[in-house]
């Protein structure tokens, strides 16, 4: 390991400049460890993220098609949300699976959590699988929130995602964990 790494930069004082509903934006006043200057940083505070790949016992994948504002366009993804106060990530995972698509199933299978973007965001982003998912529900889409459902066999992902169909990068993530989980598993 090297032994010239970058040290911990010090929060001399933070204040909160916007609280939307979903996330809050923070200023810092920060001291470089290297140089001892002071800095404005900004972050941006949210709770924690859900994906979830659901499986279906065929070997479809339940996934969402919604609009993103951020992009301005149709997205295929798979189902996920924030999780909420006091919830588990595996317990928002079901819940958001079910809200968003109508499909429940068996149990929730932690693959793996990344880091959204550490630059600017302080939460993780879990995902989860659940296999042998069967429609047992209407979509409870709420607020904002407008999703329709397809199935895409697991085997068409990554074409899916070589052909620009598949380009959220959280979704790329969670099958990338998929693919990490399946390579463990012995046969």
């Amino acid at each position: 390991m090297p032994t010239d790494l970058p040290g911990d930069w010090t929060t001399e004082e933070e204040e909160s400049l916007l609280t939307c509903r979903i996330f809050d934006v923070h200023r810092a006043r920060a001291r470089s460890p290297r140089s001892g200057n002071v800095h404005d940083v900004y972050r941006i505070i949210t709770p924690d993220w859900v994906n979830v790949i659901p499986l279906t016992p065929d070997g479809q994948v339940v996934m969402v098609r919604q609009f993103r504002h951020g992009t301005r366009a149709l997205t295929l993804e798979i189902p996920g949300g924030m999780v909420d106060p006091g919830e588990s990530p595996a317990a928002a995972a079901a819940r958001e699976l079910l809200e968003e698509t109508g499909y429940a199933g068996g149990a929730v299978q932690a693959l793996g959590a990344v880091e959204p973007n550490p630059a600017l965001f302080e939460n993780r982003c879990h995902t989860y699988l659940v296999r042998d998912v069967l429609r047992v529900d209407e979509i409870r889409n709420e607020g904002a929130e407008e999703t329709s459902v397809e199935l895409h066999p697991l085997t068409d992902v990554p074409r899916l995602i070589r052909e620009g169909a598949i380009t959220h990068a959280l979704v790329v993530a969670a099958f990338h964990w998929l693919s990490l989980s399946e390579a463990e598993t012995p046969r």
